[in-house]
């Protein structure tokens, strides 16, 4: 566990639907469909309803419903938390085609919406490092700096858990934010 002014952050290796935090980030596909991964895992845990959520919001290009780098929020449904937060990560093509400034702004877009929506805890997943082929290391480093700049400008208590599976994750989320907390 890391604190950084009123946040804390932890890294757990636990899927992240059984969490007790207000909300989870969901690394969701563009066109809010569901699939494989964290998005298959959110839901079929919070059931049908959540897919028929995702379907309300309009298409901004055929086939988008969530471009990448942008956040969604529906209600949690049967899940614990009162909040999923669908965000798409970037494709990775190799770095050179925004893909980091993309992924950094998926972290912005969900820590700006649970500061609207009040919250005080929100669980993310490794973002793009599935089937988006983010290589890990570097997705970590992003998201460890994103959280570290949302902690500097909170006074509130908050929780931003760092959900993964596999000790190669859980080693590298780890990693990340103890080169982030150097940086301070």
């Amino acid at each position: 566990m890391l604190i950084w002014r009123a946040t804390t952050v932890e890294v757990v290796e636990a899927s992240i639907v059984g969490l007790d935090v207000d909300a989870i980030v969901n690394a969701a596909n563009a066109p809010l469909a569901g699939g494989g991964g964290v998005d298959g895992a959110i839901h079929r845990a919070a059931g049908p309803e959540l897919y028929a959520a995702c379907q309300q919001f309009p298409e901004v290009e055929p086939g988008v419903r969530c471009p990448p780098g942008e956040v969604r929020v529906t209600s949690g449904f049967l899940l614990p938390q009162k909040y999923v937060l669908h965000t798409v990560g970037p494709i990775w093509f190799g770095g050179g085609q925004g893909e980091p400034e993309t992924l950094a702004c998926c972290y912005r877009a969900c820590f700006a919406e649970a500061e609207r929506l009040g919250l005080s805890s929100l669980a993310f997943p490794a973002i793009s490092t599935g089937v988006y082929g983010y290589p890990l290391d570097a997705a970590a480093l992003i998201a460890a700096h994103e959280t570290r700049v949302f902690a500097e400008r909170r006074t509130a208590p908050f929780r931003v858990v760092m959900s993964v599976l596999g000790a190669e994750f859980v080693e590298a989320e780890e990693r990340a934010l103890m080169i982030e907390s150097r940086r301070v």
